[in-house]
């Protein structure tokens, strides 16, 4: 059995294979079994749409010729450990060798501090974003290789910080585009094959969702926002604009029929109100079990994301010189439907989730006057959780901004620190070397579960550049004008980050000492930035290297 000491992606290559005739068997999987073998009993799949189980795959079969090496060409695998059957002798570690396949996309962006586990947790995430980078954006490397457009369009701003991306997602948003219903309706994963769901099959009801379509929107606006590059809006217009008149319209045209139970008569707001259909919904909630349910009704979810990408194809639209007023009054009225369902008047949000708050406060649903309320509420449920988090896959990545931004950071800063499930160290202690999907992939006894390389949570690692080292893109596209503003916290004594933008390297290195707090940034040619100092001191500056103080 081999031990690669890091979960990757890719294959191994065998240069000693036996006699001629010797055939070997190879088994990849990211995990042991108890008996200290290699399992994939947890990774075993099923057909997506006739729901038959799947053989867990990652086995190849080899038959030496008597000389030469073993390599794979035409598939890849996603695997820590390999297991190496038929083989007459004892395999050493110079006839194996771990070779690593990704797309070849230029590293950008790095984070250091003084905390080992939370530089392991950033080295994890970096490692889980390698692994699924491989022509498209995948959600993991093994059973499923997806281009789920929900992982992309939540993990997008992350990546375009550690990597280059701007020519890898283009291309993923052709893809889209091309894959794009005739109503605007995007497909859950891109590419997509053309009988993956047949208008018979059980599962027509759920060829999209939002916050997974909602990517036809949000990955090219991050592009823009990174790249600053404006013929990505104008290339994309048509899809962005097929899938929010799909929402818009589905949102006008259909009700959820509890709602028409209980109110047969439609309140004017409920033309805006997205409650019908199928939504994957937040996803993977600590407790939760998933259900694969047309009926519930998921429309605090969906509501939030027609009136968010709404207004940010308002935006675009202007920058393009197109009807933004069009998608600016879906914007509105998708805002005044969820305020008038999901609101109360003291700031208490419907369904009471970490999720939904942590959602309402980051696309603007509470107005200003109401967001200490529904921060403090937010908080609230954090403390009543265990300090733990209760957020799924949509609402988890915002989580710690959030809770910083609305004057939170010692609750945030607790969260990324826990070390009790749900919780990323908990990955770490237990010896993970890439993000897991469930947050119990590895139990406190040792069994996995689900995907071992699953990058979404490690969304979490923008908080660090973003907040902890404060670096952060502000109106201005391709950081022309960002702003740096260190949220120390956590203990932590010293932080750094550093972003290779389109104008050149900007650098946020900050260390305590003896309580006084020293910053160092360095701010690139034809750029500028706004400095904001712990203590609430601000400064503006231009290009080179600047050194600033405060008590800590």
């Amino acid at each position: 059995m081999i031990d690669l000491g890091q979960n990757i992606n890719g294959w191994v290559r065998v240069d000693s294979l036996g006699p001629a005739g010797t055939s070997l068997t190879l088994t990849h999987g990211e995990a042991l079994a108890a008996d200290g073998d290699v399992t994939t009993d947890h990774l075993a799949a099923f057909n997506f749409v006739t729901g038959e189980p799947l053989p867990a795959g990652q086995v190849d079969q080899v038959i030496s010729a008597g000389e030469g090496s073993f390599e794979p060409r035409h598939t890849t695998h996603g695997f820590q450990y390999v297991r190496i059957q038929g083989h007459p002798q004892e395999l050493t570690a110079a006839d194996v060798t771990g070779v690593v396949v990704h797309t070849d996309l230029r590293r950008t962006g790095w984070f250091d501090c003084d905390d080992d586990r939370i530089n392991r947790l950033h080295e994890a995430a970096v490692w889980s974003f390698r692994g699924n980078a491989c022509d498209v954006p995948t959600d993991c490397p093994t059973r499923e290789r997806a281009g789920w457009t929900g992982d992309w369009q939540l993990y997008v701003p992350t990546a375009a910080f550690l990597y280059d991306v701007a020519g890898f997602s283009l291309k993923w948003l052709r893809d889209l585009a091309a894959d794009q219903y005739e109503d605007g309706a995007v497909p859950q994963f891109v590419p997509y094959p053309p009988d993956a769901v047949t208008p018979d099959s059980p599962l027509a009801t759920l060829r999209c969702s939002a916050g997974w379509g909602d990517a036809a929107v949000i990955v090219p606006w991050e592009l823009w926002r990174a790249y600053g590059d404006k013929d990505v809006l104008a290339e994309q217009y048509d899809s962005m604009t097929g899938w929010v008149d799909y929402a818009a319209k589905t949102a006008r045209q259909n009700r959820h029929p509890d709602r028409a139970a209980a109110r047969p008569e439609p309140a004017p707001h409920e033309a805006f109100l997205w409650d019908s259909g199928f939504h994957w919904g937040e996803w993977l909630e600590p407790g939760e079990e998933p259900a694969l349910d047309p009926s519930r009704d998921n429309g605090p979810i969906a509501t939030a994301f027609l009136h968010y990408s709404a207004a940010l194809l308002a935006r675009i639209a202007a920058l393009l010189g197109k009807d933004a007023a069009r998608y600016q009054e879906i914007a509105d009225g998708a805002l005044a439907a969820w305020r008038a369902e999901y609101l109360g008047a003291d700031g208490t949000v419907n369904p009471p989730t970490q999720a939904t708050y942590v959602r309402a406060l980051k696309m603007g649903l509470v107005p200003p006057e109401l967001q200490p309320a529904a921060a403090a509420e937010l908080v609230r449920l954090v403390r009543a959780a265990g300090t733990h988090l209760t957020t799924g896959f949509l609402a988890t990545p915002d989580l710690l901004p959030t809770l910083s931004d609305h004057g939170y950071p010692d609750v945030a800063y607790e969260l990324l620190f826990q070390d009790s499930a749900p919780a990323w160290l908990t990955m770490i202690d237990r010896g993970a070397s890439t993000i897991w999907e469930d947050w119990e992939g590895i139990s406190a006894t040792g069994e996995p579960k689900a995907s071992l390389n699953h990058y979404s949570k490690g969304a979490v690692v923008s908080f660090l550049h973003t907040r902890t080292a404060g670096i952060r893109l502000g109106d201005s596209p391709a950081y022309r004008r960002f702003s740096i503003e260190p949220v120390p916290g956590g203990g932590l004594t010293r932080a750094s980050a550093q972003h290779d933008s389109p104008y050149g390297r900007i650098s946020s290195q900050w260390q305590i000492t003896d309580g006084l707090f020293e910053l160092t940034v360095e701010i690139p040619a034809g750029t500028s930035a706004g400095i904001r100092l712990p203590d609430g001191t601000s400064a503006d500056a231009g290009p080179g290297t600047h050194t600033y103080r405060c008590n800590a």
